[in-house]
Order: structure tokens, then sequence, then C-alpha cells
């Protein structure tokens, strides 16, 4: 049975050692994009909106995807680390960090957390009793991926779009996980958007007026899309999404195995400034990598033709010891924000912790800035946004 952590160690070992400031990705399905999406077959033009430089002469969809900073109606989860996945030392663990990102939610906001029915006793142990509890069988935790990316149209109404989650290019069991999408959209009561194309949450980002940035290393690698062109990826977001202008980052594929996620490497903290991780240790692969996206970022320009404000942050340089490994996942761009408050980690480095939250202070006035432990999700190659998925208020 392939593993989440069998891969990456699978990964580490073939690729030389991975330094601890690597920005290892969790959040992470082949698809043939010829076929029209739902969305296609749905969507109204509005000639009034301009196409940007990645959607020139697109028709206009009448779908959009909200920004994160948006209100929200709810944050879904997934209470779960199956012992097929994670190792039996790690799940009391990785549930208890669960329940730590979930009970500071749900003082700003409603969660709604998937558990399997197996698990419903310990998740009324551990989770604030204001968590809503629905039983669904599901493999994994990672419902950034796994679950529904939600989008509205002109008229109010709200759906899900299902980008076929295929266990991150099929490298771990996926069965329960490829149906929850599905499920959240319906006990969402939202409608269903079909696509061909295979992405997960995680590898798209967006500023909510028509700007996305995304990873090729993700969403154009042939173990979930073979044959598709920048163009055709462009043509679906803009159906799905109301995307106008895609800003391409290569990320890097094979290293942990969402083959590069954007949440891990670049955030929108609000339309026209993008935050960013920077990796300073030139021993770290992730040291080129960040160094080209912060490139490639400052030069871009959004949707409507308008230049960027780049923040960059370095993550820790250290963690605490309990739970480090090589596929640790530090770093403070996988962040979450809810109703009121930001959501992001600390990793026990005093100074880059404080740095950090000085930082999205700054970054997100008004907003309550919370730093939770989560080192037995990080220590699976994951984060807070790779948990937690959003559902925009109508």
């Amino acid at each position: 049975m392939s593993s989440r952590r069998g891969f990456l160690k699978k990964c580490s070992a073939g690729g030389g050692t991975l330094l601890l400031g690597s920005l290892l990705t969790a959040c992470g399905g082949g698809g043939d994009s010829s076929t029209p999406s739902q969305a296609q077959r749905d969507g109204a033009n509005d000639p009034g909106r301009p196409a940007g430089n990645g959607g020139q002469g697109l028709p206009l969809s009448s779908w959009t995807m909200r920004d994160e900073s948006g209100p929200h109606k709810a944050t879904w989860m997934a209470f779960v680390a199956s012992d097929a996945i994670w190792e039996p030392k790690q799940i009391a663990p990785v549930q208890d960090a669960l329940a730590r990102i979930a009970n500071a939610i749900v003082q700003f906001e409603p969660v709604n957390m998937l558990v399997n029915q197996r698990d419903l006793v310990t998740a009324r142990q551990k989770l604030d009793p204001r968590v809503n509890l629905l039983v669904s069988a599901i493999d994994d935790l990672w419902i950034r991926d796994t679950g529904p990316v939600f989008v509205m149209n002109q008229n109010g109404e709200k759906a899900g779009v299902n980008f076929n989650f295929n266990g991150w290019g099929k490298k771990q069991v996926y069965a329960n996980d490829g149906k929850v999408a599905g499920f959240v959209t319906q006990q969402a009561g939202a409608r269903m958007l079909s696509t061909r194309l295979v992405l997960e949450g995680g590898g798209i980002e967006v500023d909510g007026q028509g700007t996305a940035i995304v990873t090729e290393s993700c969403v154009l690698n042939p173990n979930r899309n073979p044959g598709l062109s920048k163009a055709d990826c462009e043509a679906e977001l803009n159906a799905l999404l109301g995307i106008r202008k895609v800003i391409w980052l290569p990320g890097i594929a094979g290293k942990d195995i969402t083959d590069g996620h954007t949440d891990f490497y670049a955030r929108f903290a609000r339309h026209g400034v993008v935050v960013a991780g920077f990796e300073a240790d030139p021993g770290s692969y992730d040291n080129a990598v960040t160094t080209r996206h912060l490139q490639i970022l400052r030069a871009a320009t959004d949707a409507n033709g308008k230049p960027l404000q780049v923040v960059a942050i370095e993550g820790p340089g250290r963690i605490r010891p309990e739970f480090a490994s090589k596929t640790f996942a530090p770093g403070y761009i996988n962040f979450y924000v809810v109703n009121g408050a930001l959501i992001m980690p600390e990793f026990g480095d005093a100074a880059a912790d404080a740095n950090a939250k000085a930082r999205y202070m700054e970054l997100f006035p008004g907003r309550t800035i919370v730093q939770l432990n989560i080192d037995p999700i990080a220590a699976g190659g994951g984060g807070i946004h790779c948990t937690t998925q959003q559902e925009p208020l109508a």
C-alpha cells in the first residue's frame, strides 16, 4: 500500500538529505481537459470584464473563487490519522494537533469536521463541543486537497468544484478521499461543478479578483494532467473559478507528495499583496526554487495589469526535536485566514516565530493572530492551511 510517509522517505533517500529549511508541502488529481467542464457549460460570458495576460480572449465564467480573507460561512476539516498512512505513535499527537486547530478556529467561525465512525468518540473528547461532527469515510486529513473548492456566481449561488483528487498523482490510497468533495458539497447544500482537470486546493492561490498563482510542477505534471498545456489549464480555471490571469511558478516535482503546492510557497495577503517563502540555506534545494519564485512574483502583474507587492518571510532556523524528521514541513506561509483572525504555526524558534507573527500583524491589520504548535502535522509534511477548506458566506 502506497503511503504518504513512505513516499516522502523514498524521495529523501533518492534525492539526498532534506534540510530543515526545505518547504516540504502536504496539501496535494490525471485528466483530459478536452471535455468542457460543467462550469463552461453553465457559465455566462461577461464582455465587460477584460481578460488578463493569462486569459486573453477567454470567455469569462459567471463563477468566482473568492479570496480566503473574505467572510466565511464555515471551515471544513477532517479528523483522521489512519495507521495505514501514519505511524501508530503519530496518531494521538496528530489528532491533538487537529483539535488545536479546530478549537482555535471555532472561536471565530463554525467548523464542520468529517470523522470516521471509529474515531467519533475520540473526536468528541478532544474537540470543542461547538465543532459540528459529520460521520464520513475518509482516508487522510488533508481536506484542502480532497475537499471541494467553493465558488459563487453572480446570482449568489454557491457551488463546489470537484477537482478529481487522485492521491497526488496516485501516490497514496484515496478510495474514500476521492469522494470527499462530493460529500462536502452535498452537506453544504451547494451545486457540484465537474471538470476533467485534476488539481488540489493547495495547488492554487487566488486574490478573488481574477488572479491566480499556480505551480507548474503540480498542475502540469503527467501524474495528474498528461498532455495538458498552460493554455488548457488557464481556460479551465477561467471557466471554473473566474481566473483571468495565471502567474506560473515552477515549483519542484518529486521532492514531496504534492509535487510542490503553491500554498507552501506563495499566498495572497490581500489583493495586490503576496507573501512568499524564502529558503536562505544555500544547501537546500528550496533555496534555488524560492529565489526563482521571488524573481517571478516581483516581476509579475495581476489580472488588472498592476504590479504585486511581495513580502518574503523566512522559515524557522530550528524546530523542537520531538517531531523532527526528514518529512517535517517548517515555514510560515501555510497560514489560514478565518473571520477576524489568522491561524498560523510556531515551531519553537522564538525569534523566527515572533518575526513571522509581527509580519502578519502588519499584513492583516485588525485580525487576531493565533499561533499554534502543529509539530505532529508538520512532521507529516503539512500545515494548517492543508487541514482546512473555507466555505464562503453567500
